[in-house]
């Protein structure tokens, strides 16, 4: 189910989802709640759950960004990956979502815009950067993916919307409406 789409542009973050919830490809609804939200200073867009979208945006509480012995800001990769996935793994353990298998603990797919930057989160709770200033997940994230590399000369917002339309047009799993929002709104 879904289609993430983000990018940068000029440090400002956009971010779309479309709408549908889909169980096993034989159930479709279009929801009102929506799949991209700011939480503080992120912008966020899941799959996988909306339970765990709803912890996400309703009971996490993004940590501080700490400083180093320097007094210098933590790296934002490291703190992306130390900091801040332990408190998302907290929150999902806390809201009874988060699943362990043979010891081995597993979460949720989602984007996360962040100081000009974009990263993603995958099941495992491995926090990626992507070289390319635009990402996708879902299951329809290969059309998004291919939209926004077509349309690199677009305006931002365009780029999204665009990419989200193909990923409807090729997916069982993405429908309309699509949210789009921006880390400057």
């Amino acid at each position: 189910m879904t289609c993430i789409a983000g990018l940068v542009e000029d440090g400002v973050i956009y971010m779309g989802a479309d709408s549908a919830g889909v169980g096993n490809y034989y159930n479709l609804s279009i929801r009102a709640d929506r799949k991209v939200f700011k939480n503080g200073p992120f912008l966020m867009g899941f799959t996988s759950s909306f339970r765990m979208g709803q912890l996400l945006q309703y009971s996490f509480v993004p940590p501080d960004h700490p400083f180093n012995s320097d007094g210098a800001p933590m790296d934002t990769h490291k703190y992306m990956a130390t900091v801040f996935i332990d408190a998302v793994r907290d929150c999902l353990k806390n809201g009874g979502f988060a699943a362990k298998y043979n010891e081995k603990e597993e979460g949720g797919t989602f984007l996360v815009g962040y100081r000009g930057r974009l990263f993603y989160v995958l099941d495992d709770y491995q926090v990626g950067e992507p070289v390319d200033n635009f990402f996708a997940v879902g299951c329809g994230a290969s059309f998004a993916l291919g939209s926004l590399y077509s349309t690199l000369n677009e305006p931002p917002e365009q780029r999204i919307y665009k990419a989200l339309e193909a990923a409807e047009h090729f997916s069982a799993g993405v429908r309309r409406p699509f949210v789009i929002l921006r880390s400057s709104d």
